[in-house]
């Protein structure tokens, strides 16, 4: 199933669902915005400094360890979603930057 054979309102109903605890919407929902995720990286990758340790895999999945901490998170649409896991991987790569100076 490919991303662009669901609409937005069906990853919509994923998130919301994934929301409300439903583990097995979360493992939907993981592979159908893959690709959106690794497009964001690669953005904010290429804005980065020469020597940037992280490749985008990595940065995804650093994203992603995050955003499964949240516990209390409503999403309220695909927008909303992808907005966070951008704010996350901008915050990664503030970490990694500071800990590499």
């Amino acid at each position: 199933m490919a991303t662009q054979t669901l609409s937005t309102a069906e990853i919509t109903q994923l998130l919301v669902a994934w929301s409300a605890g439903d583990a097995a919407a979360l493992e939907q929902l993981a592979p159908l915005v893959h690709s959106e995720l690794h497009r964001i990286a690669l953005r904010h990758l290429g804005r980065q400094p020469d020597g940037q340790l992280l490749q985008a895999s990595a940065l995804i999945n650093e994203a992603y360890l995050r955003l499964i901490d949240w516990k209390n998170v409503r999403w309220q649409n695909r927008a909303h979603f992808f907005g966070v896991a951008a704010q996350l991987m901008r915050r990664v790569l503030v970490d990694e930057y500071r800990e590499q100076q």
